[in-house]
Protein backbone atom coordinates (compact mmCIF):
# COMPACT_ATOMS: atom_id res chain seq x y z
CA UNK A 1 0.00 0.00 0.00
CA UNK A 2 1.33 3.47 -0.82
CA UNK A 3 0.21 6.93 0.12
CA UNK A 4 1.48 9.79 -2.03
CA UNK A 5 2.58 12.98 -0.33
CA UNK A 6 4.26 16.14 -1.58
CA UNK A 7 4.28 19.62 -0.14
CA UNK A 8 0.94 19.94 1.63
CA UNK A 9 -0.63 16.74 2.93
CA UNK A 10 -2.24 14.79 0.14
CA UNK A 11 -3.75 11.48 -0.80
CA UNK A 12 -2.56 8.86 -3.27
CA UNK A 13 -3.24 11.18 -6.20
CA UNK A 14 -0.41 13.56 -5.26
CA UNK A 15 2.57 13.80 -7.64
CA UNK A 16 5.64 11.93 -6.45
CA UNK A 17 8.67 13.76 -5.09
CA UNK A 18 12.15 12.57 -5.99
CA UNK A 19 13.62 11.68 -2.59
CA UNK A 20 17.11 12.39 -1.32
CA UNK A 21 17.12 9.14 0.57
CA UNK A 22 17.72 5.46 0.13
CA UNK A 23 17.28 2.00 1.54
CA UNK A 24 14.20 -0.05 2.28
CA UNK A 25 13.31 -2.90 4.63
CA UNK A 26 14.87 -6.11 3.34
CA UNK A 27 14.24 -8.50 6.22
CA UNK A 28 12.58 -8.87 9.58
CA UNK A 29 13.15 -11.36 12.40
CA UNK A 30 12.28 -11.80 16.07
CA UNK A 31 15.00 -10.42 18.32
CA UNK A 32 13.34 -10.99 21.71
CA UNK A 33 10.02 -12.34 22.98
CA UNK A 34 7.96 -12.62 26.15
CA UNK A 35 7.54 -8.86 26.56
CA UNK A 36 4.42 -7.02 27.74
CA UNK A 37 3.65 -3.93 25.65
CA UNK A 38 7.14 -2.53 25.08
CA UNK A 39 6.82 1.26 24.78
CA UNK A 40 10.23 2.97 24.75
CA UNK A 41 13.68 2.00 23.44
CA UNK A 42 16.91 3.88 24.16
CA UNK A 43 20.39 2.56 23.40
CA UNK A 44 23.24 2.58 25.92
CA UNK A 45 26.30 4.37 24.63
CA UNK A 46 29.01 1.86 23.77
CA UNK A 47 27.27 -1.14 25.32
CA UNK A 48 25.58 -2.72 22.27
CA UNK A 49 22.34 -2.90 24.21
CA UNK A 50 19.25 -0.80 24.88
CA UNK A 51 16.87 -0.14 27.73
CA UNK A 52 13.30 -1.09 26.86
CA UNK A 53 10.30 -0.01 28.94
CA UNK A 54 7.09 -1.97 29.46
CA UNK A 55 4.04 0.26 29.68
CA UNK A 56 1.78 -2.07 31.62
CA UNK A 57 4.24 -3.41 34.20
CA UNK A 58 6.50 -0.41 34.82
CA UNK A 59 9.50 -2.70 34.35
CA UNK A 60 12.66 -2.03 32.36
CA UNK A 61 14.68 -4.55 30.36
CA UNK A 62 18.24 -4.40 29.10
CA UNK A 63 18.21 -6.09 25.71
CA UNK A 64 21.44 -6.79 23.82
CA UNK A 65 22.02 -6.83 20.07
CA UNK A 66 21.97 -10.64 20.17
CA UNK A 67 18.48 -10.59 21.71
CA UNK A 68 19.45 -11.63 25.21
CA UNK A 69 17.49 -9.74 27.84
CA UNK A 70 17.69 -9.03 31.54
CA UNK A 71 15.26 -7.21 33.80
CA UNK A 72 17.12 -4.32 35.43
CA UNK A 73 14.44 -2.77 37.61
CA UNK A 74 11.25 -0.79 37.53
CA UNK A 75 10.19 2.86 37.64
CA UNK A 76 8.23 3.68 40.80
CA UNK A 77 4.73 5.15 40.65
CA UNK A 78 3.82 4.29 37.04
CA UNK A 79 0.20 3.15 36.83
CA UNK A 80 -1.72 1.37 34.11
CA UNK A 81 -5.06 -0.43 34.45
CA UNK A 82 -6.73 -2.49 31.74
CA UNK A 83 -10.03 -2.56 33.64
CA UNK A 84 -10.38 1.22 33.63
CA UNK A 85 -8.68 1.71 30.24
CA UNK A 86 -6.21 3.96 32.02
CA UNK A 87 -3.58 3.85 29.30
CA UNK A 88 -0.78 5.73 30.95
CA UNK A 89 1.88 3.66 32.65
CA UNK A 90 5.60 3.65 31.93
CA UNK A 91 6.22 5.37 28.61
CA UNK A 92 9.39 6.81 27.08
CA UNK A 93 13.03 6.31 28.06
CA UNK A 94 16.07 8.39 27.16
CA UNK A 95 19.60 7.39 28.15
CA UNK A 96 21.97 10.31 28.67
CA UNK A 97 24.03 10.79 25.48
CA UNK A 98 27.19 10.77 27.63
CA UNK A 99 26.13 7.78 29.76
CA UNK A 100 29.06 5.51 30.64
CA UNK A 101 27.73 3.61 33.66
CA UNK A 102 30.18 5.27 36.05
CA UNK A 103 30.59 9.06 36.06
CA UNK A 104 27.35 9.45 34.11
CA UNK A 105 24.60 7.00 35.02
CA UNK A 106 21.64 9.20 34.12
CA UNK A 107 18.58 7.65 32.48
CA UNK A 108 15.29 9.51 32.08
CA UNK A 109 11.75 8.15 31.92
CA UNK A 110 8.27 9.52 31.38
CA UNK A 111 5.51 7.94 33.39
CA UNK A 112 1.86 8.38 34.27
CA UNK A 113 1.29 8.33 38.02
CA UNK A 114 -2.00 8.54 39.91
CA UNK A 115 -1.58 12.32 40.00
CA UNK A 116 0.20 13.45 36.85
CA UNK A 117 2.47 12.74 33.92
CA UNK A 118 6.08 13.35 34.86
CA UNK A 119 9.67 13.06 33.73
CA UNK A 120 12.01 11.37 36.21
CA UNK A 121 15.72 10.73 36.42
CA UNK A 122 17.18 7.46 37.66
CA UNK A 123 20.66 5.94 37.76
CA UNK A 124 21.76 2.90 35.77
CA UNK A 125 25.20 1.38 36.32
CA UNK A 126 24.92 -1.14 33.50
CA UNK A 127 23.28 -3.75 35.70
CA UNK A 128 20.50 -2.23 37.79
CA UNK A 129 18.37 0.89 38.13
CA UNK A 130 18.45 2.91 41.32
CA UNK A 131 17.33 6.27 42.66
CA UNK A 132 14.25 8.21 41.64
CA UNK A 133 14.22 11.96 41.12
CA UNK A 134 11.25 13.68 39.45
CA UNK A 135 12.55 16.56 37.32
CA UNK A 136 9.29 17.71 35.73
CA UNK A 137 5.90 17.10 37.34
CA UNK A 138 2.38 18.45 37.02
CA UNK A 139 1.73 17.54 33.40
CA UNK A 140 -2.01 16.86 33.34
CA UNK A 141 -2.73 13.14 33.00
CA UNK A 142 -5.71 11.31 31.61
CA UNK A 143 -6.75 7.82 30.57
CA UNK A 144 -5.76 8.82 27.02
CA UNK A 145 -3.67 11.48 25.25
CA UNK A 146 -0.63 11.36 27.50
CA UNK A 147 2.02 11.74 24.80
CA UNK A 148 5.00 10.09 26.47
CA UNK A 149 7.98 10.11 24.13
CA UNK A 150 11.26 11.57 25.36
CA UNK A 151 14.54 11.83 23.47
CA UNK A 152 17.78 13.77 23.58
CA UNK A 153 18.26 15.99 20.56
CA UNK A 154 21.51 16.72 18.72
CA UNK A 155 21.79 19.82 20.93
CA UNK A 156 22.02 17.70 24.09
CA UNK A 157 18.66 18.81 25.51
CA UNK A 158 15.74 16.55 26.36
CA UNK A 159 12.60 16.77 24.23
CA UNK A 160 9.30 15.61 25.72
CA UNK A 161 5.95 15.02 24.01
CA UNK A 162 2.81 15.74 26.03
CA UNK A 163 -0.80 15.07 25.06
CA UNK A 164 -3.76 17.35 25.60
CA UNK A 165 -5.22 14.95 28.23
CA UNK A 166 -8.55 15.19 26.38
CA UNK A 167 -8.68 18.88 27.33
CA UNK A 168 -8.12 20.29 23.88
CA UNK A 169 -7.89 23.94 24.93
CA UNK A 170 -4.66 23.16 26.79
CA UNK A 171 -2.89 22.58 23.47
CA UNK A 172 -3.28 26.27 22.57
CA UNK A 173 -2.46 27.55 26.05
CA UNK A 174 1.23 28.41 25.97
CA UNK A 175 1.28 28.48 29.79
CA UNK A 176 0.22 24.83 29.94
CA UNK A 177 2.64 21.91 29.66
CA UNK A 178 0.03 19.85 27.80
CA UNK A 179 -0.42 19.46 24.07
CA UNK A 180 3.21 20.42 23.54
CA UNK A 181 6.69 19.40 22.65
CA UNK A 182 8.86 20.54 25.55
CA UNK A 183 12.62 21.15 25.49
CA UNK A 184 14.29 20.89 28.90
CA UNK A 185 17.61 20.48 30.66
CA UNK A 186 18.62 17.44 32.70
CA UNK A 187 17.26 19.18 35.78
CA UNK A 188 13.87 19.80 34.12
CA UNK A 189 14.33 23.53 33.57
CA UNK A 190 13.56 25.34 30.33
CA UNK A 191 16.41 24.80 27.87
CA UNK A 192 18.27 27.93 26.78
CA UNK A 193 16.99 29.42 23.54
CA UNK A 194 13.43 28.13 23.81
CA UNK A 195 11.08 30.32 21.77
CA UNK A 196 8.93 31.62 24.65
CA UNK A 197 11.48 31.52 27.45
CA UNK A 198 9.61 28.58 28.97
CA UNK A 199 9.82 24.79 28.55
CA UNK A 200 7.53 24.98 25.50
CA UNK A 201 9.20 24.28 22.15
CA UNK A 202 6.09 23.88 19.98
CA UNK A 203 2.37 23.77 20.70
CA UNK A 204 -1.03 22.89 19.24
CA UNK A 205 -0.43 19.14 19.50
CA UNK A 206 -3.16 16.61 20.31
CA UNK A 207 -1.31 13.39 21.19
CA UNK A 208 2.28 13.50 19.90
CA UNK A 209 3.95 10.10 19.96
CA UNK A 210 7.21 9.93 17.99
CA UNK A 211 10.37 12.07 17.78
CA UNK A 212 13.37 11.71 15.48
CA UNK A 213 15.99 13.95 13.89
CA UNK A 214 17.17 13.68 10.30
CA UNK A 215 20.80 13.99 9.19
CA UNK A 216 20.47 17.78 8.93
CA UNK A 217 19.25 17.99 12.52
CA UNK A 218 15.60 18.68 11.66
CA UNK A 219 13.00 17.35 14.11
CA UNK A 220 10.13 15.16 12.84
CA UNK A 221 7.13 14.08 14.90
CA UNK A 222 4.16 11.74 14.59
CA UNK A 223 0.82 12.68 16.10
CA UNK A 224 -2.44 10.83 16.66
CA UNK A 225 -5.44 12.88 15.57
CA UNK A 226 -9.13 12.50 16.36
CA UNK A 227 -11.53 11.17 13.74
CA UNK A 228 -10.21 12.67 10.50
CA UNK A 229 -6.41 12.75 10.22
CA UNK A 230 -3.22 11.59 11.90
CA UNK A 231 -0.07 13.56 11.16
CA UNK A 232 3.64 13.58 10.38
CA UNK A 233 5.04 17.00 11.27
CA UNK A 234 8.32 18.80 10.69
CA UNK A 235 8.68 20.59 14.01
CA UNK A 236 10.20 24.05 14.28
CA UNK A 237 10.56 26.13 17.44
CA UNK A 238 7.63 28.33 18.38
CA UNK A 239 5.30 26.94 15.73
CA UNK A 240 1.61 26.23 16.32
CA UNK A 241 0.56 22.83 14.94
CA UNK A 242 -3.11 23.62 14.98
CA UNK A 243 -5.00 21.43 17.42
CA UNK A 244 -7.91 21.78 18.15
CA UNK A 245 -8.57 24.40 15.44
CA UNK A 246 -7.05 22.14 12.79
CA UNK A 247 -6.87 18.39 12.41
CA UNK A 248 -4.61 17.66 9.48
CA UNK A 249 -4.11 20.49 7.01
CA UNK A 250 -6.09 23.71 7.19
CA UNK A 251 -5.88 27.33 6.09
CA UNK A 252 -6.29 28.96 9.51
CA UNK A 253 -3.88 31.81 10.05
CA UNK A 254 -0.80 31.06 12.15
CA UNK A 255 -1.09 27.27 11.94
CA UNK A 256 1.66 24.97 10.63
CA UNK A 257 0.39 22.15 8.44
CA UNK A 258 1.65 18.57 8.58
CA UNK A 259 3.90 17.08 5.89
CA UNK A 260 1.84 13.90 5.66
CA UNK A 261 -1.52 12.73 6.93
CA UNK A 262 -3.14 9.34 7.44
CA UNK A 263 -6.78 8.44 7.81
CA UNK A 264 -7.05 6.55 11.10
CA UNK A 265 -8.89 3.63 9.51
CA UNK A 266 -6.63 3.50 6.44
CA UNK A 267 -3.25 2.54 7.84
CA UNK A 268 -3.09 5.33 10.38
CA UNK A 269 -2.75 5.94 14.13
CA UNK A 270 1.03 6.32 13.91
CA UNK A 271 3.05 5.66 17.04
CA UNK A 272 6.80 6.17 16.93
CA UNK A 273 9.37 7.11 14.31
CA UNK A 274 13.02 6.49 13.51
CA UNK A 275 15.14 7.84 10.67
CA UNK A 276 17.60 5.77 8.62
CA UNK A 277 19.47 7.29 5.68
CA UNK A 278 17.08 10.26 5.64
CA UNK A 279 14.02 8.04 5.45
CA UNK A 280 11.36 8.33 8.15
CA UNK A 281 10.01 5.01 9.40
CA UNK A 282 6.76 5.14 11.36
CA UNK A 283 5.08 2.33 13.29
CA UNK A 284 1.29 2.17 13.23
CA UNK A 285 -1.08 0.98 15.93
CA UNK A 286 -4.47 0.58 14.25
CA UNK A 287 -2.70 0.51 10.89
CA UNK A 288 -0.61 -2.50 11.99
CA UNK A 289 2.22 -1.78 9.59
CA UNK A 290 5.57 -0.04 9.24
CA UNK A 291 5.62 3.02 6.98
CA UNK A 292 8.63 4.10 4.93
CA UNK A 293 8.51 7.85 4.14
CA UNK A 294 11.49 9.37 2.27
CA UNK A 295 12.46 12.95 3.04
CA UNK A 296 12.79 14.91 -0.20
CA UNK A 297 15.82 16.85 -1.47
CA UNK A 298 14.67 20.09 0.12
CA UNK A 299 14.41 18.52 3.55
CA UNK A 300 11.11 20.31 3.99
CA UNK A 301 8.72 17.71 2.60
CA UNK A 302 8.40 13.98 1.99
CA UNK A 303 7.93 11.63 -0.92
CA UNK A 304 5.55 8.77 -1.48
CA UNK A 305 4.99 6.55 1.55
CA UNK A 306 5.11 2.75 1.36
CA UNK A 307 3.76 0.25 3.89
CA UNK A 308 5.48 -2.95 5.04
CA UNK A 309 4.38 -5.96 7.12
CA UNK A 310 0.71 -4.98 6.86
CA UNK A 311 -1.12 -6.92 9.57
CA UNK A 312 1.68 -9.48 9.94
CA UNK A 313 2.55 -8.67 13.56
CA UNK A 314 -0.49 -6.82 14.89
CA UNK A 315 -0.25 -3.39 16.48
CA UNK A 316 3.23 -1.85 16.23
CA UNK A 317 4.58 0.83 18.56
CA UNK A 318 8.15 0.97 19.96
CA UNK A 319 10.68 1.91 17.29
CA UNK A 320 14.35 2.95 17.30
CA UNK A 321 17.34 2.98 14.97
CA UNK A 322 20.23 0.78 16.02
CA UNK A 323 23.34 2.98 16.40
CA UNK A 324 25.99 2.33 13.78
CA UNK A 325 23.79 0.01 11.72
CA UNK A 326 21.08 0.29 9.11
CA UNK A 327 18.66 -1.56 11.37
CA UNK A 328 15.52 -0.82 13.35
CA UNK A 329 14.16 -2.34 16.52
CA UNK A 330 10.38 -2.54 16.30
CA UNK A 331 8.04 -3.62 19.09
CA UNK A 332 4.61 -5.21 18.87
CA UNK A 333 1.96 -3.89 21.26
CA UNK A 334 -1.05 -4.99 23.28
CA UNK A 335 -0.85 -8.73 22.57
CA UNK A 336 -1.15 -9.64 26.24
CA UNK A 337 1.07 -10.55 29.16
CA UNK A 338 4.45 -11.88 27.93
CA UNK A 339 3.15 -12.10 24.36
CA UNK A 340 4.79 -9.12 22.71
CA UNK A 341 7.88 -9.25 20.50
CA UNK A 342 10.85 -7.06 19.75
CA UNK A 343 11.60 -7.35 16.04
CA UNK A 344 14.78 -6.54 14.10
CA UNK A 345 14.29 -4.90 10.71
CA UNK A 346 17.24 -4.74 8.29
CA UNK A 347 17.40 -1.78 5.91
CA UNK A 348 19.25 -2.20 2.60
Amino acid sequence: MTVGVSGPPATAAAPPVVPRAGGAPSGISTLANKLTTPWGISFLRGRKAALVTERDTGEVWKISLDGSKKKVGSVPNAVWHQETQDKGGLLGVAVSPTWNGTTDQDVFFMETTTKDNRVVRMRFNGTALSGYTPILTGIVRDTQHNGGQIAFGPDGYLYVTTGDAQKSKLAQDKKSLNGKILRITRSGAAAPGNPFGTRVYSYGHRNPQGLAWDRAGRLWETEIGAEAWDELNLVKPGRNYGWPTCEGSCSASGMTNPKMVWKPDEGGVPAQIAIVDNVVYASALSGRRLWRIPIDASGQSVGRATAYYNGAYGRLRALAKVPGADQLWLGTSDRGVDKDLLLKVTIK
